[in-house]
């Protein structure tokens, strides 16, 4: 020590230590330094994390005094406590050291190692400085050593500990479990070192159980809960409490294999991961191979199964897989395969999503090359056609066709999994078939599954299964080829399967339906009666072995239903139809099936009912609009729901087979309610998300906020849900789902409210009377057995027409028929006689409108011009029913008067369309009109409209001065520009090019200057303050063929976005010759508006019937009768919210109103 050091001070700095390794191997919660500077002086650093590289850095400094004692002890020592310390911990490392030593190395930092442990040095870097004041500002602590018992109890016990590691003498472990439990038994539960004191505890004994030398793992399991429950979320000991209870858990599972400890395990394990900071020697542990990696490999190879604790343990490992990490599409397969078990088993469609989702993620992780890469193709494409099957997303197929032709290309002969490709693609390509009825797919799947079986002879495990797909797309090869050694070799292969799935097979069930169909089929054939009876036994055993609720009981329902009918056939005994009549209902009512199933089954008793006359085909017909309509409320946006009204064969007539049906059975009010149920379902289930609720706000404005919040969001999530993005899509079409759930459920709790126990439910046939409160309402049913009127009115029974001299087929012609007239008309020369056109008009007169004008004129004693409404159904919508002519003259010499002769006549899709279309607006606002016009189109090749220019200018000097005007027209009529002027404005007229689309109506569209103005558009705007608008384009009035119940058309879509009163056309418009009816009309409209008058659009369909007559000299006969009116004027004091909500108990006060008063103020002389 140079020159004399009395009064003279030194810092000394602990900047940090390496290769820091504790003696017992536990895990530290922190290491520290402590310098003993005599026997009764301490200075203790900060408790320092350790690192990964099992490194610390301190950067502690202290002064001490040189007239100290010569020599120093410095220690590094383990704490297993980072809140508050028990004892001193565990020595890692003690030297004894002068000051010589430490001031050797002048200003410089310098290393200190200490004895090895485990075979490596520990060191400490330190810095020593002479300083000439004593400085204490360096948060230098020195504490007097003062030990008691407990601290040398505890101190005692990790030396015996630590010596028991390194000696396995197992005295030693005995020793300091003796010292621990006298630590532990010095402190109560409420000590704050009792936490602590059962920890070292725990530790030492769970040494001790994994060396063998203790047994007790239930008592350490529940040390290590208890001082888990003392260290909650936020205490700096949680994350190593949670690592000792997660070690104990894994040690246990890999004794005794008990599932549940290795799945607490994994789920603690997901905590404890967030819980460690990257980069410390905990996490390394943690996330190292003893630790998640050995709880991922153990619970990879637990057995995959749909129960809940698997699924949770399948989530677990993925969250310790996150995304980065090169195992994930392994964790994310295994979550996958658990939930699409669950699925099978329970037929909950967000465990078929959820199990999509994870196989898309899995597939985008692995690029062209990675290895395995086919595999997850394959599942991938498997896990779709299951979606399809449950769902019938045709985007599901179509995808999964596709990820199979590219796993074949991607795995030639030879290849380990080119049998499940060929499998699996033959399943894709006879699903398709079934959907589409294209012999090719067949005959290929037939071809790719027989590939199959031969790379799987007997011995194969999956053989069994390989049998069973050969012989079902064989078995329906003979369906649609009636080739009988198809059937046969099916029923061959099946019975070979099913030998090897004896009784108690898991999977025997699905062989066993399969085989019934086969058998019933060939029954059929040779009315061997040992085959149906063998078909009811395997139906009936495959019902023994599945849980009610099994998805699955389905086919053994259809199996049933299919072995009792082709028995009726042979036998005609009413028992057997009975039977199958019940398996029908519990097939269609399945719950756990998915809707395309059900629905199958459902149109299939419509059809043996009507061919059987049976009873309950009222009930059938009841139970396909049901499902239909739920169905329906699952798709997210109105694309896809229409997907789905095409996808069935014969649903498109069900609502008028259901009506007919009813009528026959002398049902009218059911014919009514059944005919509303199933018509215009699009529109009905997208007005729900629309509806008013000022009256429910009065109720409970808390379940009114809550509803349209849900409304609002499920509005913006049909959009997002149309997303060409495959994992947007399914991301917003499972977020779609998860709101109509939330927002069934609200509307449950508003059903609960009272007067509020109909609310949003399916009209009832007193509700839809008030569709009739101005004017009869005519529905025309044309269904394939029968076609008829039902004249619905305000008050009494329907009045029944049956119109027996025409059929469906007779109406089809009719409306072919017109077509070419209308074609033919088009190219004649304006004074040219439209003799086809008359005679077809004349045939709608005669076999139509006369009969049901009889009844209005005689038998309901209807005066002239009042208002009536047609409601067409099926091929009535492609029918100018309102343009209806007899075109004769009287004996008298003059002419017979035609229909809008005699009354005003407008349209309306549904009853309930026309109900929403009279609500009052609760504020009334200034009305305003804006013309839009485009006669040059920039987006479309279409030729130039030469009128409209001329026709706004018209429009424009007949709307009132008083009214606010504006005029859209040339580079200004953009698509945005509408759209903008129809939320705007409460009087719109559209004059430009319109265009139906006979494929995708939602496309239909106003064809504007940059880009078309959709349907659907159109459809996304709720505008409750329009009034009317006047659609001077072609084609806005023409609905879809494929579903022509749904009427789907631009005039639909402006109704429902707010308009009470649309005209809109049913073919293409002559803008040469529409100035004139358009100026008839707006003249009409406005006749009689005194200075300060408000527009009235209760005129619009009084006006286009004067108009029409007006123009008889100028227009051409197509051209006048190509505009109609669809909807209604607002009624005064009734609004939607009160018809919707109250079921329409509030109505009936209206109806002490007359019809007769209401038309005199409507038709007053000078107007007629």
């Amino acid at each position: 020590m140079p020159g004399n050091l009395e009064g003279r001070y030194i810092k000394l700095e602990v900047i940090g230590g390496k290769n820091l390794q504790v003696p017992s191997q536990r895990i530290p919660a922190g290491i520290y330094v402590s310098i003993n500077i005599d026997s009764s002086r301490r200075w203790k650093s900060a408790i320092g994390v350790l690192s990964s590289d099992k490194s610390v850095a301190w950067g502690n400094t202290m002064t001490l005094s040189l007239d100290a004692s010569p020599a120093l002890t410095v220690e590094i020592r383990a704490s297993f406590e980072l809140c508050r310390m028990l004892g001193g911990g565990e020595v890692i490392g003690k030297l004894e050291k002068s000051w010589d030593d430490l001031l050797d190395h002048g200003d410089e930092p310098f290393d200190i190692s200490f004895p090895p442990v485990r075979g490596v040095q520990p060191s400490l870097t330190l810095q020593a400085i002479f300083v000439h004041a004593f400085d204490n500002q360096d948060g230098a602590r020195v504490d007097s050593i003062v030990e008691c018992e407990i601290t040398r109890d505890a101190d005692a016990g990790h030396t015996q500990f630590a010596t028991y590691v390194t000696s396995e003498t197992v005295s030693h472990l005995n020793d300091a479990v003796q010292h621990f439990q006298l630590v532990l038994d010095q402190y109560p539960v409420d000590h704050p070192d009792h936490a602590a004191a059962l920890t070292n505890l725990a530790w030492a004994r769970l040494q001790g159980y994994v060396r063998k030398d203790f047994q007790d793992i239930d008592h350490i399991i529940s040390l290590f809960r208890e001082a888990f429950a003392l260290r909650p979320q936020g205490h700096p000991d949680h994350p190593l409490s949670l690592y000792y209870l997660t070690e104990a858990l894994t040690w246990r599972y890999s004794r005794e294999n008990t599932a549940a400890y290795i799945h607490e395990s994994a789920q603690l394990s997901c905590k404890l991961l967030s819980l460690c900071p990257e980069g410390t020697y905990l996490r390394s542990i943690v996330a190292g191979a003893s630790g998640v990696d050995y709880v991922i490999r153990v619970c990879n190879k637990l057995p995959v199964d749909a129960s809940d604790e698997s699924i949770h343990v399948r989530r677990n490992v993925l969250k310790l897989r996150p995304m980065g990490n090169e195992h994930r599409p392994r964790a994310l397969h295994e979550l996958a395969q658990a939930v699409e078990q669950r699925f099978k088993k329970c037929g909950s469609i967000d465990d078929i999503d959820e199990c999509i989702q994870c196989r898309h993620e899995a597939v985008s992780l692995c690029p062209e090359g990675y290895p395995n890469r086919e595999t997850y193709l394959n599942n991938l494409a498997l896990s779709l056609k299951l979606r399809f099957n449950h769902q019938g997303k045709h985007r599901d197929l179509n995808e999964a066709i596709l990820l199979h032709e590219e796993v074949l290309h991607l795995c030639p002969v030879g290849h380990k999994i080119h049998d499940f490709v060929l499998d699996g693609l033959g399943g894709a390509l006879f699903i398709r078939f079934n959907q589409r009825g294209n012999i090719d797919d067949l005959n290929r799947a037939i071809s790719l599954r027989r590939g199959a079986l031969t790379l799987r002879p007997p011995g194969n495990p999956h053989r069994d299964h390989t049998l069973n797909n050969l012989a079902l797309v064989l078995k329906t090869r003979y369906d649609k080829l009636d080739a009988s050694e198809d059937l046969n070799e099916a029923i061959n292969l099946y019975h070979e399967s099913l030998q090897l799935r004896p009784h108690g097979h898991s999977h025997r069930y699905t062989l066993l339906f399969n085989l019934s169909l086969a058998l019933c089929s060939r029954f059929k054939q040779t009315q061997k009666n040992e085959d149906v009876e063998e078909a009811i036994q395997h139906c009936q055993e495959s019902l023994e072995a599945l849980p009610s609720l099994h998805p699955d009981r389905w086919f053994s329902y259809r199996g049933l239903k299919e072995a009792y009918f082709s028995r009726y056939r042979v036998q005609h005994n009413l028992a057997d139809l009975s039977l199958a009549v019940n398996n029908f209902r519990l097939a269609s009512r399945h719950p756990t099936q998915g809707f395309p199933n059900r629905m199958q089954i459902a149109l299939h008793w419509v059809r043996e009912a009507e061919g059987h006359q049976h009873t309950s085909a009222s009930e059938a017909y009841q139970t396909c609009l049901e499902l239909f309509d739920n169905h329906m409320m699952t798709r997210s946006s109105v694309i896809s729901r229409r997907e789905a009204a095409t996808a069935f064969r014969g649903a498109q007539s069900l609502p008028v087979d259901a009506g007919s049906c009813a009528i026959r059975h002398n049902a009218l009010q059911r014919a009514v309610e059944l005919v509303e149920l199933g018509r215009g379902q699009q529109w009905s289930l997208a007005s729900r998300l629309r509806t008013p609720l000022e009256d429910l706000k009065s109720a409970s404005p808390v379940l009114a906020h809550k509803l349209s919040e849900i409304s609002k969001h499920l509005v913006d999530a049909q959009g997002s849900a149309g997303s060409k993005d495959r994992a947007a899509a399914d991301r917003a079409a499972i977020q779609y789902r998860r709101l109509t759930e939330q927002w069934e459920g609200a509307v449950a709790e508003i059903r609960g409210l009272k007067d509020f126990s109909r609310f949003l439910l399916p009209p009832s046939y007193a509700d839809l009377q008030a569709a009739a409160h101005h004017g009869p309402v005519i529905i025309l049913i044309a269904s394939q057995y029968s076609c008829s009127a039902i004249i619905v009115l305000r008050s009494g029974e329907p009045h029944h027409l049956p119109l027996s001299s025409i059929t469906l087929t007779d109406l089809k012609d009719l409306k072919d028929r017109f077509a070419r007239a209308i074609r033919q008309a088009s190219i004649m020369g304006p004074q040219e006689l439209r003799n086809d056109l008359i005679v077809l008009l004349r045939t709608v007169w005669d076999e139509i409108m006369l009969p049901i004008i009889n009844v209005l004129q005689h038998d309901l004693k209807l005066k002239y011009h009042s208002r009536i409404w047609l409601c067409p159904t099926a091929a009535f919508t492609s029918i100018p029913l309102h343009a209806a002519h007899p075109f004769r003259t009287k004996a008298d010499r003059s002419k017979e008067s035609c229909l809008e002769d005699l009354y005003i006549c407008s349209y309306t899709p549904t009853l309930s369309a026309l109900i929403r279309s009279r609500q009052t607006m609760k504020t009334r606002v200034t009305p305003s009109f804006v013309a839009i016009g485009q006669g040059q189109p920039g987006s479309e090749k279409s030729k130039a409209l030469l009128a409209v220019d001329s026709e706004l200018e018209l429009v424009r000097k007949l709307v009132p001065a008083t009214a606010t005007r504006t005029t859209i027209s040339g580079d200004a009529a953009t698509r945005a520009g509408a759209l903008e002027a129809l939320q705007q404005n409460t009087w719109v007229h559209l004059a430009c090019h319109g265009k139906q689309d006979p494929t995708q109506p939602y496309d239909s569209h106003f064809v504007m200057k940059d880009e078309p103005l959709t349907l659907l558009d159109i459809m996304e705007k709720n505008i409750p303050h329009a009034e009317f608008a006047f659609l001077s384009a072609c084609h806005t009035a023409v609905g879809d063929e494929e579903t022509p119940d749904e009427v789907i058309h631009l005039a639909a879509g402006l109704q429902f976005s707010g308009f009470k009163s649309v005209i809109g056309t049913l073919w293409e418009v002559d803008d040469a010759v529409a100035n004139h009816v358009v100026e008839a009309f707006y003249k009409n409209v406005f006749k009689d508006l005194k200075d300060g008058g408000v527009m009235d659009c209760t005129k619009a369909a009084w006006a286009l019937n004067r108009a029409t007559h007006a123009v008889k000299t100028k227009v051409p006969l197509e051209q006048r009768i190509v505009f109609i009116h669809i909807g209604q004027f607002p009624t005064q004091n009734i609004s939607r919210e009160l018809v919707l909500t109250q079921g329409w108990t509030t109505w009936k006060k209206f109806q002490e109103w007359s019809i007769a008063d209401n038309l005199k103020r409507i038709f007053s002389p000078n107007r007629a």
